[in-house]
């Protein structure tokens, strides 16, 4: 049969219990300094027995051990004592996060013209305030907008009215051509069958193609001209 299960509880016998002290403290040791040799551990022990009695064991020496535990916990306590802190830090800033936003949204709540019934005649003026601010702003940005379409409007007016001059120029550059293309008919070249004392003939020749071209795009671009003129003065 095995061995029943041990109670662990104080041995009220003082004898057994000095015994079971001894036997447990030695194994205690040889626990503690196979320990340190097979993992190359820094290990120290320190046991008090009932009668103050004290044993010691440590891989290189006790006050090593004692010096390297107390940096080993303020280390500890000052790593959770950051860590306490930043975690307070975090919560101090969602908070204020919080609070900024819940303002912003009342904020934007009243310039729509809700919940006003709260405020002040203070407030309400100095909301009123905002609003012509944030009114003049908008104005001036609409007038810019409308300054640089009228200028971009102008720009092409202009181009319009070098390129219809410049049409003009060749419209009447080609009258002129046709103005000196009329052929006379001398009679002192005129067949004998036909009557000397009769009327001149004249033979005007035919319109040029490209001067009713010119005529009908300087047309078109003069129309342009003037509607363009007229949205500009309106």
């Amino acid at each position: 049969m095995g061995r029943g299960k041990i109670v662990i509880r104080r041995i009220d016998n003082s004898t057994s219990r000095q015994v079971t002290f001894s036997k447990r403290r030695n194994g205690l040791l040889k626990k503690a300094k196979e320990l340190s040799i097979l993992c190359d551990a820094e290990v120290g022990v320190i046991i008090f027995s009932s009668t103050s009695k004290l044993s010691i064991i440590a891989s290189t020496s006790l006050k090593s051990v004692i010096a390297r535990y107390k940096k080993a916990k303020e280390a500890g306590e000052d790593h959770q004592h950051n860590s306490a802190s930043e975690v307070k830090l975090w919560q101090r800033e969602a908070t204020a996060l919080r609070q900024q936003l819940q303002s912003l949204q009342e904020c934007q709540r009243q310039l729509m013209g809700e919940e006003l019934s709260s405020m002040s005649v203070n407030d309400l003026q100095n909301l009123e305030h905002q609003l012509e601010m944030n009114l003049k702003g908008v104005r001036m940005k609409k007038e810019n907008l409308l300054h640089r379409e009228n200028l971009e409007f102008c720009q092409k007016i202009e181009l319009i009215r070098k390129e219809n001059s410049e049409l003009k120029e060749k419209v009447y550059g080609a009258m002129d051509l046709n103005d000196s293309s009329i052929n006379f008919i001398d009679p002192c070249t005129v067949s004998n069958s036909y009557d000397l004392d009769g009327p001149i003939s004249l033979q005007l020749s035919q319109p040029q193609p490209h001067y009713d071209e010119l005529t009908e795009r300087e047309m078109r671009l003069g129309y342009l001209l003037d509607l363009l003129a007229c949205y500009i003065q309106s």
